[in-house]
C-alpha cells in the first residue's frame, strides 16, 4: 500500500475546512440580510363609539271588528276607521301622513260538540292596519303611547311598538371607520414604542363589527346589529389594522 505525503493530506484537510468555514458564513449571513430586511409588523384593532338620535319613525297600528253579519262588521270597521281618521286628526296629522290598508277578511267556524271545527260560518273578522312614517319622532313616539284613548272610543284598536332609524347612516359609518382607524394607530404607536420600535406604514386595513344598539348595551354580534327598539342609539365601528414598523 502506498503511503501518501503528509504535506498532501495537511493541504487537503486544509482545503476541507476553508471550504466549510465559507460555506458556514455564507449561510450565516443569508440569515442575517433576510432578518434584517423583512419588515416587522403590528397588528391591532381600533374601534369608535358615538351616541345618535333616530331622526325617523315607522309605527303601525291596526283595529278589527267582528259581527255575524258580513256586511254589518264591515259597516262597524268603516265607522271605526272614521274615528281613527279624526283622532290623527286631532293630534296634527293629515292623510298624507299615513297608509291605510285594505281590508283583511277572516271567518270564524263553529266549534262542535268534538271539539273539531264546522264548515259553518259562526262570524266574520274584519280587520284594517295603519302605517305612519314620520321624521317626527317624539310626536309620533306620543301618540303610539296614547292611541290607546281610541280604545275609550269602542274601538278594538291595537299599537304596535314603533320602530326607530337613522337616515344618515351611510354618512356616518364613513366618519366612523376614520375614528376607528385612528383608534388603530394610536393603539400600534404606543405597542411599538414599547418595543423600541417606530410605527411606519399602515400595510392593511379591514372592517371589523359595525352595529347601532341601545344607548349601555353590552351586545355584541359578528354580524352586526341594527337596534329599531330604542329612539337613543349607540354606533359602534371597529378597524382590524396591520402597520409595518422599523
Amino acid at each position: 500500500m502506498i503511503e501518501k505525503p503528509k504535506s498532501l493530506i495537511i493541504w487537503i484537510t486544509a482545503a476541507i475546512m476553508a471550504i466549510s468555514l465559507f460555506a458556514s458564513a455564507s449561510i450565516l449571513t443569508y440569515g442575517w440580510v433576510k432578518t434584517k430586511y423583512q419588515p416587522n409588523t403590528v397588528t391591532v384593532t381600533g374601534s369608535a363609539k358615538k351616541q345618535i338620535k333616530s331622526d325617523y319613525v315607522i309605527w303601525t297600528a291596526s283595529f278589527s271588528r267582528q259581527d255575524a253579519s258580513l256586511s254589518e262588521t264591515y259597516q262597524a270597521l268603516q265607522s271605526d276607521l272614521a274615528k281613527v281618521k279624526k283622532y290623527l286628526a286631532e293630534n296634527g296629522l293629515t292623510e298624507k301622513d299615513y297608509t291605510v290598508s285594505s281590508v283583511s277578511t277572516g271567518v270564524i267556524n263553529t266549534i262542535l260538540d268534538n271539539g273539531s271545527y264546522s264548515n259553518n260560518i259562526e262570524a266574520y273578522r274584519l280587520s284594517q292596519q295603519i302605517e305612519i312614517r314620520s321624521s317626527d319622532v317624539d310626536k309620533i313616539t306620543t301618540l303610539s303611547r296614547e292611541s290607546t284613548e281610541l280604545i275609550q272610543d269602542g274601538v278594538e284598536f291595537q299599537s304596535m311598538p314603533p320602530s326607530y332609524y337613522y337616515t344618515k347612516i351611510a354618512d356616518l359609518k364613513v366618519e366612523m371607520l376614520s375614528l376607528a382607524t385612528q383608534d388603530a394607530k394610536l393603539r400600534a404607536q404606543k405597542v411599538a414604542e414599547n418595543s423600541g420600535a417606530k410605527l411606519s406604514d399602515l400595510k392593511s386595513a379591514k372592517m371589523g363589527v359595525f352595529q347601532i344598539t341601545a344607548v349601555n348595551s353590552d351586545e355584541i354580534s359578528d354580524y352586526g346589529m341594527n337596534d329599531t327598539y330604542s329612539i337613543d342609539k349607540e354606533i359602534m365601528s371597529v378597524m382590524n389594522c396591520v402597520f409595518t414598523c422599523k
